[in-house]
Parts: C-alpha cells; sequence; structure tokens
C-alpha cells in the first residue's frame, strides 16, 4: 500500500498540500501520480484535508495531529487500517505531485525484495546532482556502499570533494517497509545524528539497521515553497 501522509500545517507555504496543481489539489495530484503502483490511502490530521481526498476517490485516515513526523502519521494510520505485519508500505510526500510512477515502483520493488532481511529496515532512492546542485543545503546528499546500501545522508556536500567528485547522489524522500519494520522503527530513541541533520532516517543507520537505495532518473522535486511549484510546473 502506498500511504501519504498530508500534515496541513505549513510555515513556508500555507495549506500547502491543498495548493491547486494541475487543476486539483496538490496531495490528489500526488495521489493520482501513484494510484497505479498500488492501493493508495492519505494520513491527515485535518478533516479538510480528507474531506477533499475522499472528494476525489481517495481514502483517507485521520491521524493524531500531534505527531513529530510524517513517518510516525504513516505508522498510526496502518495500524487503524490493520494491515498485516508482513505488507508492503511506501510512504510517498504529499509535495512529489510530479514524482514518476516508475520511482514508487522501483522503491516497492526494493521493498519486497527485502521484507524478510532482518538487517534492512529502510528501502529508498536517489538520483544523480551536479556539484553545484548539492552545495545546496536543502538538498538531502546520500552516500552508499558498494552493495547499494546507505553509508550516510546529510545536507553537507558529501563525499568532501579534497579530490575532484564528479558524481553526486540526492536522497528522494520516499521510503519503504513492512508494517512490522516501520513500527520498529518508530520504536526506537531518536538519535543525536537525526537531531543535528534534521533527517529521521539517520535513526536506523544510527541504531545499526541497513537502508538498502536504488538509483532512479526523475526529474520531479518536492514542493517546499511557492517558488519550487512555480520553477517546474
Amino acid at each position: 500500500m502506498i500511504l501519504i501522509p498530508a500534515r496541513l500545517a505549513s510555515t513556508r507555504f500555507p495549506k500547502k498540500v491543498l495548493h491547486p496543481v494541475d487543476g486539483v489539489p496538490m496531495v490528489v495530484r500526488t495521489a493520482m501520480q501513484v494510484k497505479g503502483v498500488d492501493e493508495v490511502a492519505i494520513a491527515t490530521d485535518s478533516q479538510e484535508v480528507a474531506d477533499i481526498v475522499t472528494q476525489h476517490g481517495f481514502r483517507a485516515v485521520l491521524t493524531n495531529p500531534d505527531h513529530p513526523s510524517g513517518t510516525d502519521r504513516v505508522n498510526e494510520a496502518v495500524a487503524i487500517l490493520g494491515l498485516s505485519s508482513d505488507e508492503v508500505i511506501v510512504n510517498v510526500q504529499a509535495d512529489e505531485p510530479f514524482i514518476e510512477p516508475e520511482v514508487v515502483q522501483k522503491v516497492r520493488d526494493l521493498t519486497s525484495q527485502h521484507a524478510h532481511d532482518a538487517e534492512v529496515m529502510l528501502c529508498s532512492a536517489y538520483k544523480d546532482l551536479s556539484l553545484e546542485e548539492a552545495k545546496d543545503p536543502n538538498k538531502v546528499k546520500v552516500v552508499c556502499d558498494a552493495a547499494e546500501y546507505a553509508l550516510y545522508f546529510s545536507r553537507s556536500l558529501i563525499p568532501y570533494p579534497r579530490e575532484a567528485c564528479k558524481r553526486y547522489k540526492l536522497h528522494l524522500g520516499i521510503y519503504g517497509y513492512t508494517r512490522a519494520k516501520l513500527e520498529k522503527f518508530c520504536s526506537l530513541g531518536q538519535a543525536p545524528l537525526e537531531n543535528i541533520e534534521k533527517l529521521e532516517q539517520l535513526r536506523a543507520l544510527y541504531h545499526g539497521f541497513k537502508i538498502a537505495m536504488v538509483q532512479v532518473e526523475s526529474q520531479s522535486i518536492g514542493i517546499d515553497t511557492p517558488e519550487d511549484l512555480a520553477a517546474i510546473s
């Protein structure tokens, strides 16, 4: 199942998830992009969002407004839906109205591949990034080992180009896990690195678990500000 966490509050872009994209609310546009990959549900803290996505034919799950992250919101939604412990779940951000379905499919396939691997807690994706783009701290970078497991994620430039580095990897905020692994992740204590970088995926690495990565081709970007939307529309 694909779960889309959709919190109504947004400091930089008020009511972002309901902003129209191609004539429909952003969260609905995101759901439309990925509905061919798997069943879709929207996990939200807002009755307004729930009503709107329902009107567009998607399932809404009302969750606690006080969750510290989208992952915690998805975890509650999964419990409400009563999904089995081995159900493959893909968490797609509501502010990805142009995400390509094949990108989500690759993460879903990788998650299915690692569903019974106790060492792998999460699966995710990356795409190539230029040096100039990589200097932006809003773009999260990842470095991987030879087997495509994440070694570290950072807002800083990694690897640091002490010598010429022609390839950087942009982490895409799409996560795959089984319900059991999602529950385990949410039960772990927050990690110091997670708080410093403000990147919750570092929690898994800090506690000794692996994050499997897959390379994808994507032109989509997450919409954080109205300017982001104007740039890609």
